[in-house]
């Protein structure tokens, strides 16, 4: 199989790599990036534990081949605190202090799914932020602290 040269940006690194065309997005970031902050749940989609953002819009990196992203920007997880000199973004600040991180798989998938509409968040009530969540699924629990640590964390601005 023909292997295909790629540049993708990564949180401002750039990462260049030959890889198979059909080498999912998720491995890429986590097996040539070597950026295990994004989570492989279901590889359907479904679970949204590996959600990341493409040129700023949040999607499921199971569901995207690198090649697609050759270009492209992308932005995991590990951005939220480098890009606060390693302090802990306001949302994820709050998952910790509304006990939302459980045990911490999904959490990752979560926190890229709001960061981009957190502006957006206030005022919300508490069935608009379990909608605005609906795409990403916690396995451990109820989605109480999850909700509250979004309704903080967009209150906080």
């Amino acid at each position: 199989m023909t292997r295909v040269r790629i540049t993708v940006t990564i949180n401002g690194a750039v990462v260049e790599r030959v890889v198979e065309p059909r080498m999912l997005l998720s491995d890429f970031i986590r097996h040539e990036a070597r950026l295990t902050g994004t989570h492989v749940g279901c590889e359907h989609g479904v679970c949204g534990s590996c959600t990341v953002q493409v040129d700023g819009a949040a999607v499921r990196s199971c569901l995207l081949f690198a090649v697609q992203l050759d270009g492209r920007e992308v932005r995991t997880v590990e951005a939220l605190s480098a890009e606060r000199d390693g302090a802990l973004h306001p949302l994820q600040e709050a998952f910790h202090a509304a006990q939302g991180l459980q045990c911490g798989f999904c959490t990752p998938g979560f926190l890229m799914s709001v960061e981009p509409v957190l502006d957006h968040v206030e005022g919300m009530d508490d069935a608009q932020i379990r909608g605005l969540i609906s795409g990403n699924l916690c396995r451990c629990t109820g989605y109480e602290g999850i909700v509250c640590a979004v309704r903080e964390a967009a209150r906080k601005g």
